[in-house]
């Protein structure tokens, strides 16, 4: 990591890039991966498959069998961690839906609004060097609480032209059937266009590399996506109060998702950064991702501050993915954060948590991305629509304000909408 000290105002913007992804490198070929798969297909599918996958799949979709033989091998210790992490993520979800709460704006207009389920989501889980069984749990579980008709799981197959074994039971748990052997931009086609085996969706949600990131991200002109997407980060805000060999982890545990990913480490103490660079040093050493936590750190920094408050004011412009406060008042310094994907407070906290069981759901906006966008909700997976009715009361008083600003802008078919109401009204 490299050690940045008392930073000018000016430079933050400079010292606080992510990585460059640069995604116009790959454009043309993800937008040939789309466009051959919304003309062939399945067979395309199959195609970039075998090149990108290096496996050959006869049936796209998973059978009944190969769910029931993936329960079968997996350990009961597993099935009771995915079980316990599904329980929480629920009661945790299920208190976001929203009672509709029908307003009266004037006497005799009422207006209210209902979150009405998306019909057809899309899944994405990645299974290249880690299956993220955990993302199928923290995607499906909301889709299923919001009343989603369709959801549909796209997921790599491995070697041997199977989807992971803990992604088909984790599908299970959470009550969806339809999962399909595709990765990569072409999974990603495939879901915003449809095939003969593979529906078509009107959102897609779910994390993965740069060409499910740029593939997203194309197809989102013609269909829905979660949030725009990047490398995986945690931004860590210690004093005196943290355990050094705590945020030692806590940054380790983020820099081993990928080479791409980075990580912060934001301090008033001098103390800090030199005992957590110590702890690093010591815990990397038996890491089997060594050779990505290594590049991910070469991408990170520790940054010393003058003070808390300025610590805050440049974690908010960071706008981090995962934040962590582990400082002696997390809770006020908690009331100060403006832009994070998810924070985390006290030394007990880990990022960990959040990723796995606590019940907070783990996707999340990256690059910046906390600025303007939230993490995925059950209202990721619904639509609000508003309703009005107007008694002829509410037309009467309501009627003429509505006239005087039509006429206004010189819309006289509006006007005529509310004049022949009232005329009929004042008839009665």
């Amino acid at each position: 990591m490299k050690v940045i000290r008392y930073p000018e105002r000016e430079v933050w913007q400079e010292i606080l890039q992510r990585p460059f992804a640069d995604h116009a490198s790959i454009e043309a070929s993800v937008r040939e991966i789309l466009n051959d798969v919304k003309q062939g297909g399945d067979e395309c599918v199959r195609r970039y498959t075998r090149t990108f996958d290096k496996v050959e799949i006869d049936e796209i979709a998973v059978s009944d069998e190969e769910f029931a033989c993936a329960e079968k091998r997996i350990p009961d210790d597993l099935k009771a961690a995915i079980q316990a992490a599904k329980s929480n993520i629920e009661k945790f979800h299920a208190g976001q839906r929203e009672d509709i709460r029908q307003i009266e704006t004037t006497k005799g207009v009422f207006c209210w609004r209902r979150s009405v389920p998306i019909e057809k989501v899309g899944l994405y889980v990645p299974a290249g060097s880690a299956p993220l069984f955990s993302s199928v749990l923290m995607l499906g579980l909301p889709a299923r609480l919001a009343g989603c008709d369709e959801i549909v799981l796209c997921s790599p197959p491995d070697q041997n032209g199977c989807v992971a074994d803990t992604i088909l039971y984790a599908a299970q748990v959470c009550g969806i059937s339809k999962v399909f052997k595709a990765g990569g931009a072409q999974a990603i086609g495939a879901m915003a266009y449809g095939t003969e085996t593979i529906p078509r969706v009107y959102k897609i949600f779910g994390p993965g590399n740069q060409y499910v990131t740029c593939a997203k991200q194309i197809v989102s002109s013609d269909v829905a996506i979660d949030m725009p997407a990047g490398p995986s980060e945690v931004a860590v805000l210690g004093d005196e109060s943290c355990i050094p060999a705590f945020v030692a982890a806590d940054l380790l545990s983020q820099a081993e998702h990928g080479p791409d990913s980075q990580v912060i480490l934001v301090t008033p103490s001098e103390n800090v950064i030199s005992e957590t660079l110590a702890e690093i040093e010591k815990q990397i050493i038996d890491l089997p991702r060594l050779s990505i936590v290594e590049r991910s750190l070469a991408n990170s920094k520790a940054i010393l501050v003058k003070d808390l408050d300025e610590a805050i004011a440049m974690l908010n412009e960071y706008a981090a993915e995962h934040l962590i406060l582990a400082v002696r008042n997390p809770d006020a310094a908690a009331e100060k954060i403006r832009n994070a994907g998810s924070v985390f407070l006290g030394n007990y906290s880990c990022e960990s948590a959040g990723d796995y069981a606590s019940g907070t759901n783990h996707t999340l906006p990256t690059a910046g991305f906390a600025r303007s966008f939230s993490g995925v909700s059950v209202d990721s997976f619904v639509k609000k629509i508003t309703y009005q009715k107007l008694t002829p009361r509410g037309l009467r008083d309501l009627g003429p304000t509505i006239e005087i600003m039509a006429a206004a802008e010189g819309l006289d078919a509006h006007k005529r909408a509310i004049s022949i109401r009232l005329e009929e009204i004042n008839e009665i």
